[in-house]
């Protein structure tokens, strides 16, 4: 989680994000500790769970509006106060607890699971999670599984016999043609100053400490 906060969020803090919430030009509003979108459905199925275990919540209220901007870029039913209520829910442990259950759900056990069959170490483990926290999913040409598919024809996981340095490489190089695919993601240093360097340094198990950058910035584990 501080690894991809390093680059999602430019801190360590990964739990300082649960208030976190900005439209940066991308899917309409993005927030919490995972940028859950209101344009990509993750945001509405985490503000439905937030309701089902605490249906009082001050995020009830736009369920409606959730469901209209679904699929665009649109703040219409949301605005003026979206952005202060949703920090005011932020404080609640029942909506932290919903980020955290909802990124494994959709994000980090995915990853983790598809990254252990094919016989990943921790760090494919991480970077099949940052690819599906940027990427999604789904089975457009610019997710995680056709990133994954484009690197299979390049390279074989250890799973199959083939040398996991060798296909990690190929994983990242065939993730920064999408990115590249993508105005607000041309920005690849995520993976040319953070996840490149940890894999050419063989650090397949990501020990610390870690030392790497983001955007320009320095981080590090100790």
């Amino acid at each position: 989680m501080k690894l991809v906060s390093s680059a999602e969020n430019s801190s360590l803090d990964w739990k300082a994000q649960y208030k976190y919430i900005e439209d940066v030009d991308d899917r309409g509003y993005t927030a919490g500790i995972i940028g859950f979108c209101s344009g990509t459905g993750d945001m509405l199925d985490l503000v439905e769970l937030y309701t089902r275990r605490a249906p009082q919540n001050v995020l009830a209220k736009y369920l409606p509006a959730l469901r209209k901007v679904n699929g665009t870029d649109s703040h219409k039913g949301l605005d003026p106060n979206y952005t202060k209520d949703w920090a005011t829910a932020a404080k609640d442990k029942v909506f932290q607890k919903a980020q955290d259950d909802e990124r494994d759900r959709v994000y980090f056990n995915p990853a983790v699971s598809q990254a252990k069959k094919d016989g990943l170490r921790t760090l494919g483990q991480f970077i099949y999670y940052d690819a599906i926290v940027m990427h999604g999913n789904g089975d457009d040409s610019l997710s995680f599984g056709s990133i994954r598919k484009n690197a299979l024809k390049k390279a074989k996981p250890p799973s199959q016999g083939g040398d996991e340095v060798k296909y990690l490489h190929a994983f990242l190089d065939a993730r920064k043609v999408a990115m590249k695919a993508e105005p607000e993601h041309e920005n690849t240093s995520r993976v040319d100053t953070e996840q490149r360097v940890f894999l050419n340094k063989g650090n397949l198990d990501l020990n610390t400490p870690l030392s790497w950058k983001v955007y320009g910035d320095s981080y590090t584990i100790k």
